[in-house]
């Protein structure tokens, strides 16, 4: 090895152990716990898809947990089959919707929908056993109004219990559920293969 590359390798080592140092210190600094509101938003795709990749994580932690649908409803989904095939002892799955509004063409029945949803969401935010629920697509119900936004964050302020997460998806998420939460992610939309005429594909999309 020359000087120069030792003397490029030294500054590497050194530079990692200052940096090393200093994520040290934030760790002990940062020993509380706390149940987390959580948001995935933004118009990229990966919102439930990182919403049920943390379910999963829950599960490997042995960490009782629920899904709830907001939207897809009947949708035969890989989580759906997944959670409730494999996963049904620790993870409840409830789908409570009816398909996106643009399918169902009707307000109130959309409503009545995402009011049976938002009441089984309560039910299971409420269940201390219950360590994540998953909210999945809750932010299109609240986009459109079929829930009021002041209800859910009064809710999720004053009632879930302290150590439950509880994830939120769906783009367009509103800004006091924003304020509310915890822990915000914007998935970005920079490319995506439906506006090239490819259709949704399992395992991808479903």
């Amino acid at each position: 090895m020359t000087d120069g590359d030792d003397s490029g390798a030294g500054k590497h080592r050194e530079k990692m152990q200052k940096i090393k140092a200093a994520r040290d210190r934030m760790k002990e600094a940062r020993q509380g716990e706390k149940g987390l509101v959580i948001v995935h938003t933004g118009p990229g795709k990966g919102k439930s898809s990182s919403g049920f990749g943390m379910i999963l994580r829950a599960i490997a932690h042995g960490m009782p947990c629920a899904v709830v649908q907001f939207i897809k409803g009947s949708w035969d989904t890989g989580e759906r089959r997944l959670l409730t095939t494999h996963f049904g002892d620790l993870c409840q799955f409830h789908a409570m919707g009816e398909g996106f509004t643009w399918e169902t063409q009707d307000k109130e029945r959309d409503i009545a929908a995402a009011g049976r949803g938002w009441d089984k969401a309560k039910e299971l935010i409420r269940d201390p056993a219950i360590r994540m629920v998953l909210l999945d697509e809750i932010n299109i119900a609240l986009r459109y109004d079929y829930l009021n936004v002041a209800e859910v964050v009064a809710f999720l302020r004053d009632e879930k219990p302290e150590m439950t997460h509880v994830v939120l998806t769906g783009r367009n998420a509103k800004p006091e559920v924003i304020e509310l939460a915890d822990l915000v992610t914007e998935m970005t939309l920079v490319k995506h293969p439906f506006r090239s005429g490819i259709k949704a594909q399992a395992g991808v999309e479903f």
